[in-house]
């Protein structure tokens, strides 16, 4: 499933606090940077995974090497996938066995693996792909229509 409703993707975004993103680099132009960055100014707690960062700090955050590395109680509630399709099963695996509050697997632009995504879905977890959380959130709380986009939102916020 790629086309989402508004309502489901307002969901996620309203009730997610805290998002492990798998793959972020330090690099401020990389896409993966700056939408941690975005997210993290949004109020989301944004916990960085890369194996060549692990134990660094990015964005104010620990780096850790990968989603069992994270303490418990970090409470992640949604992993924003970053990495190549192939690594998918992977990460869906780890996250399901290691993350107690998961509730949201999301793959980035370009990034889907209907196999796992049906595995994270058959354990209750809600799964978009091929989607950004930035743009969404952008979009569905009106910030892009302050850059002169027609996002088919219609809000009172000027």
């Amino acid at each position: 499933m790629n086309d989402y409703s508004d309502a489901f993707l307002r969901g996620i975004l309203s009730d997610t606090r805290v998002i492990a993103i798998v793959g972020v680099s330090a690099n401020p132009v990389r896409p993966s940077y700056y939408v941690a960055r975005y997210l993290g100014l949004k109020g989301f707690t944004v916990i960085p995974v890369n194996p060549g960062l692990a134990g660094q700090e990015l964005l104010g955050q620990k780096v850790y090497a990968d989603l069992a590395s994270i303490p418990k109680g970090a409470n992640v509630d949604m992993v924003d996938v970053f990495r190549r399709s192939e690594a998918v099963p992977g990460i869906v695996d780890e996250a399901l066995s290691e993350l107690p509050a998961l509730r949201t697997i999301w793959m980035q632009i370009g990034v889907s693996h209907a196999e796992a995504a049906a595995r994270a879905e058959a354990c209750g977890m809600r799964v978009v792909q091929n989607r950004c959380p930035k743009i969404e959130f952008q979009r569905l709380f009106g910030e892009l229509r302050m850059g002169g986009f027609a996002t088919g939102v219609i809000s009172s916020k000027l």
